[in-house]
């Protein structure tokens, strides 16, 4: 009897070796954890095991189980948090042995579906010098109880998993870093690979990435308004990109405050102590800048799914590092657009010069010469005819110096707002075989401020995006105007139309901004009548100058 004792003593041991050597032996943090579980389970002839990662705010952040299959877990429903007895040694991390749980004070049951289970054992598990969770078995093979033995074996086992927890974490954060660091470059070496004349295609290569590296459900590029009335979404990339493309959001205030004050990303347990309604669906979020040096117009945003793992420190640091690294990509891309676009301005300024200063002259001259040259004529046919050659060149000359002109306009960042809009209609068809047709009216390039520009083009996104994607138009026209009092933006479409236009969501975006600069907006719709939206601010110099500031 003693032999056959000392032969299952050495046999366990064996057991317990080659569950060390199995366990440091894989890298994966994941495979790891599933690893510790299977291996304790038959070291211990437990029909059934556990491991329960400790989160944030003491519960339980991840659940692994052997024993249960995935239809039972199903049925179950959700994953124990650390309530019970589960939580004894979340509050205590000490071993607990127990030959029957229903009876301890803390225990209150089992959900519906559960399997049965009765004898106990749970060990904690350390890692880096504190505590990353429990192993939990129960129900311990032909009915008996777990011998102190056991509670050795699974403590010995506990440390042994401690240090390969430690390792693996240590293998996957290098992978994560190497990871995000190679995503730094690909998205640096691929901005200044292009040209820079599409900067959509540059928000939208940075969100890819950041989706890709932090696994993500979705990933937006917001940026926020000048008056902080609101962020609108200029990139996105995941499950339901096109839901949230070109569309307005506000931000938690207090949390967009914080980001600016410091610089520093922000992670968020769900989706909706950031976004509000639009994180509806989205669970664990993480947002952080995209500039450097307290320019953070531009913030990255990631999200996961309900019930995912939440974001860790670790991440939040490769992706402020990521968003550091973008925004200077974004910022030399636009450097080196500016420059080759101011050597294109000075050539039109000196070809410009040339035709006031030789052609346009000469051609004057000219026709001074063949207005003297009238009075020589008897003939009125002949003098029709050399009056038409006059008026000729005369309307030569104006269009000479309209091209001047045109070859002269330099709007806000070298990039005329005319330019912007067109861009912004062919943006808001991307998704659909529609294309908008535009009209524009007045002198748009020279007499917007620049701060009203940039609102005028959120305004519009905001129309075109609600009319592509809930009128079911077949047409859609955008009109805008500008003279010297006020500039209009008008955007109708033969859609299904709606009724209660004051109600829909997305409207109420444009006429407060509209009401911030002292303007209007108005919406006609009616169910089978299209919708017409009119969204009109003043341009006097004085009042936009006060609003604006």
């Amino acid at each position: 009897m003693p032999e056959l004792e000392s032969n299952r003593a050495q046999e366990r041991m064996r057991g317990l070796l080659s569950a060390v050597v199995s366990l440091a032996e894989e890298p994966n943090l994941d495979a790891v954890l599933r690893r510790i579980v299977e291996s304790a389970c038959q070291l211990l002839d437990a029909q059934y095991g556990a491991l329960g990662v400790i989160g944030d705010g003491l519960e339980l952040s991840r659940f692994i189980t052997v024993g249960v299959d995935a239809p039972m877990t199903k049925l179950i429903g959700p994953l124990p948090t650390g309530h019970g007895v589960l939580g004894l040694l979340i509050r205590d991390p000490k071993p607990i042995r127990l030959p029957d749980l229903h009876l301890h004070p803390d225990s209150f049951g089992f959900p519906p579906h559960h399997p049965p289970m009765t004898t106990f054992l749970g060990v904690p598990i350390l890692a880096r010098g504190a505590v990353f969770g429990n192993l939990y078995l129960t129900e311990k093979r032909g009915g008996k109880e777990f011998t102190p033995d056991d509670e050795y074996l699974a403590v010995a086992l506990a440390v042994a998993a401690g240090s390969a927890i430690e390792n693996a974490k240590l293998f996957d954060e290098a992978q994560r870093r190497s990871a995000w660091l190679k995503a730094c470059a690909d998205v640096t070496a691929q901005l200044m690979a292009d040209d820079g004349s599409e900067p959509q295609r540059s928000t939208e290569l940075i969100a890819d990435r950041a989706l890709a590296v932090s696994d993500s459900l979705i990933a937006l590029v917001v940026v926020s308004s000048p008056t902080d009335r609101g962020s609108n979404v200029s990139a996105a990339a995941g499950q339901g990109a096109g839901h949230f493309m070109n569309r307005s959001m506000k931000l938690d205030a207090v949390a967009a405050q914080r980001m600016r004050d410091t610089g520093a990303p922000a992670a968020f347990t769900t989706a909706s102590e950031l976004l509000g309604s639009d994180g509806e669906g989205l669970g664990p979020v993480l947002m952080t800048p995209l500039g450097t040096s307290g320019q953070y117009r531009r913030v990255l945003i990631v999200a996961r799914g309900i019930g995912a793992q939440s974001y860790t420190q670790a991440t939040a640091k490769m992706a402020e590092f990521y968003g550091s690294q973008a925004a200077l990509g974004l910022q030399l891309v636009r450097s080196h657009r500016l420059r080759e676009q101011m050597v294109v301005f000075r050539d039109r300024d000196r070809i410009a010069k040339d035709l006031h200063d030789l052609v346009i002259q000469r051609l004057f001259a000219a026709g001074l010469n063949l207005q003297s040259l009238s009075r020589y004529f008897d003939s009125p046919e002949a003098a029709q005819r050399l009056l038409g050659i006059t008026s000729e060149l005369d309307s030569t000359i104006r269009e000479l110096r309209n091209t001047i002109y045109s070859l002269g306009e330099v709007a806000e960042e070298l990039e005329l707002l005319s330019s912007q809009i067109l861009q912004t209609v062919l943006n808001s068809a991307k998704s659909s075989a529609l294309t908008p047709r535009l009209h524009l009216t007045g002198p748009i390039d020279s007499s917007i401020p620049m701060a009203l520009g940039r609102q005028l083009l959120t305004v519009l996104s905001e129309a075109l995006s609600n009319a592509v994607r809930h009128s079911q138009a077949r047409d859609i026209e955008v009109s805008v105007k500008a003279d010297d009092h006020q500039v209009q933006i008008k955007v109708t479409d033969n859609g299904v139309g709606f009724r209660n236009p004051a109600r829909r969501s997305g409207l109420s975006n444009m006429e407060e901004r509209a009401l911030s600069l002292g303007g209007t907006c108005s919406v006609r719709s009616d169910v089978g009548e299209g919708t017409c939206v009119l969204w009109m601010v003043p341009l006097s110099r004085g009042k936009m100058q006060g609003i604006l500031s």
